[in-house]
């Protein structure tokens, strides 16, 4: 398939690597340069909301927390004209499906997206995810800068998937919930080379990219478009239950309610694996995460780190539920923490549960 970066013309590469430098100076120069600025205000703050109080008094404060918002925009602008430029040829591409699949994609034109989906430019991208099927490919794109480059190849799925996963030979269905475009969903056909993949997502144009994407790579995924609290397959039917930076887009109730989805599918011992965030126990570091969710229109970063998902899982009939920090870079799972980063970094976390045996 046609990869928008190879027909690039000069100035859009000029553009998209402008965006990428900026974002990288924030994170490793700005950002630094801000802590230095807190630490000699005083005595560090001991809460979230002191740390923010100080933080915005900062004489830097109003340019990381502008360049933080404006570089997002630009980087959906570049991505945007970029795609819209070539709409024909890229839509062209995505009916050019064998007539012999080896995956499938079932679409529901009658699912009724929740609100607090459609409500909001999450991201800021225009439009959102689930607009238009140019859409899925603005989002791949840009979901390239936002990543700083470092995850071309899907290095960090791959890592997810190699060092959160647990090792099944015998395993039948693993179904991945918010699969959108399947960036997080392909790792999964290796891992588990006997099982039948399945990805999840409430937005059209994003499984018509992941299947188009997939069949064009030889591999059987059998892509859904479903609520990924409702998602209409068998009770006990799946070895591993996984999602990717999916549950901090919802409200706090429907989180509850795909952990609960979650443990109806899976089967006796069976596992569940959602990469996220949590909160690192820096009290300035955790007061830009918040900050983050703000600028970037995710309203409900809060409602995950509000959540008891420990509980809620324990409530669903899991057991050994647990959190334990991802490092993106290399590392994968870490359960030993973060290390000593200077530069601004989401704080990635694996939830782990298990059904139990019957």
């Amino acid at each position: 398939m046609l990869d928008i970066e190879d027909r690039l013309t000069l100035d859009e590469r000029s553009a998209v690597d402008f965006v990428l430098g900026l974002r990288k100076r924030w994170a490793d120069t700005v950002y630094p340069a801000l802590t230095r600025e807190y630490a000699a205000t005083g005595e560090p703050a001991a809460t979230i909301a002191d740390a923010g109080a100080t933080l915005r008094d900062l004489p830097l404060y109003p340019w990381f927390s502008h360049l933080e918002r404006v570089q997002q925009k630009m980087l959906w602008k570049t991505a945007g004209e970029a795609v819209l430029g070539r709409r024909d040829e890229l839509a062209a591409q995505l009916a050019e499906v064998p007539a012999q699949p080896l995956g499938a994609l079932t679409l529901d034109p009658d699912l009724d997206l929740p609100a607090w989906y459609t409500d909001y430019d999450i991201h800021i991208q225009p439009g959102g995810f689930s607009s238009d099927d140019m859409s899925a490919y603005v989002y791949e794109f840009g979901a390239r800068i936002v990543m700083l480059r470092d995850n071309d190849g899907y290095k960090f799925h791959r890592l997810f998937t190699e060092t959160a996963l647990p090792d099944l030979p015998a395993a039948t269905r693993v179904v991945d919930i918010g699969c959108g475009f399947g960036k997080s969903t392909r790792p999964l056909v290796g891992r588990y080379p006997s099982a039948q993949v399945v990805g999840v997502d409430l937005a059209a144009p994003g499984l018509r990219l992941a299947h188009a994407e997939a069949e064009a790579q030889g591999l059987a995924i059998d892509y859904r478009q479903a609520d990924g609290r409702a998602t209409g397959l068998d009770d006990a039917s799946c070895d591993v239950v996984t999602g990717t930076m999916v549950l901090h887009e919802m409200p706090a109730e429907a989180i509850r309610e795909t952990i609960v989805e979650a443990a109806r599918l899976l089967k006796p011992g069976g596992a569940l694996r959602f990469l996220e965030f949590q909160l690192t126990g820096d009290p300035l570091r955790d007061a830009t995460v918040y900050e983050h969710a703000e600028r970037n229109n995710e309203p409900f970063f809060h409602a995950l780190f509000g959540s008891d998902l420990l509980a809620v899982c324990a409530e669903a009939g899991l057991v050994d539920a647990s959190w334990t920090p991802f490092d993106e870079r290399r590392d994968g799972v870490r359960p030993e923490g973060w290390g000593d980063r200077v530069e601004w970094h989401f704080p990635w976390a694996v939830l782990a549960a298990t059904k139990p045996e019957a």
